[in-house]
């Protein structure tokens, strides 16, 4: 299942704390985090967000998309 976050509009901090908390209230059945971050103000919260979470334990991988706009955090599976 792919659960969106919608940040685009929101502050670096503001943004950051909303990810934050979605990924502690991630549903079980979740595998991608999409962010949408949006581009065309400034690209602060994207490169945040692909420089935060790469190494986050909860993260996979971070997946860029075609949509620059867009970043997808691949949730890891614990088995």
């Amino acid at each position: 299942m792919i659960e969106e976050l919608d940040v685009h509009g929101l502050s670096v901090a503001e943004a950051r704390s909303l990810i934050d908390k979605a990924l502690k209230s991630l549903k079980k059945e979740t595998c991608v985090l999409r962010i949408i971050h949006g581009y065309s103000h400034g690209d602060a919260i994207g490169k945040m967000v692909r420089s935060r979470y790469r190494k986050h334990p909860k993260i996979e991988r971070v997946e860029l998309s075609m949509n620059q706009g867009i970043t997808d955090l691949i949730i890891r599976r614990i088995l």
